[in-house]
């Protein structure tokens, strides 16, 4: 093998630029950056409302389970503790939003795009777990004794007197 000279493979004279790599149209990058936003903007805001403790007990938004929802106590703590991994799944979207729409390649936006999708979900549901975990854990309130105080058959309780 003397005097055979080995030749490395060089890159002079390849041009890397983004419009070679196919850049991912502007019109999908925008997309990506409007609903990967909104719903990083959403879950954080959410995220930092439970973690505070100010995130009235609803229907549409926070962790909402049996368990979560069988009082205002319990659905404020359930989502005070799920109020950090909501804001950090949060972030993830909009950082991932933001860099995906930077990105100059198509490989780079869609991969860096469905990754932060894909771990905000999963920082998400984590969350959500570890709220109603905690909602579990909270002891049922006892159930009022006799009637409760609720119209119960044709002439109602509570010891009203009746004509």
């Amino acid at each position: 093998m003397r005097g055979v000279s080995q030749r490395r493979p060089t890159l002079e004279g390849v041009n890397f630029a983004a419009s070679d790599l196919g850049a991912a149209p502007l019109m999908l990058r925008t997309l990506l950056l409007v609903v990967l936003g909104l719903v990083g903007l959403a879950l954080a805001l959410t995220g930092h409302l439970g973690w505070r403790g100010k995130l009235k007990r609803n229907r549409f938004v926070g962790v909402r389970t049996a368990a979560t929802l069988r009082d205002d106590d319990t659905f404020r703590l359930a989502n005070q503790v799920a109020g950090v991994p909501n804001l950090v799944a949060g972030l993830i979207a909009v950082v991932s939003a933001v860099v995906s729409f930077f990105l100059p390649s198509s490989g780079g936006t869609i991969t860096v795009a469905v990754l932060g999708a894909v771990g905000t979900v999963a920082v998400a549901i984590g969350g959500g777990l570890l709220g109603h975990r905690a909602a579990e854990a909270v002891p049922e309130p006892e159930a009022p004794k006799g009637c409760g105080g609720c119209a119960c058959g044709a002439g109602g309780c509570g010891g009203l007197a009746r004509a």
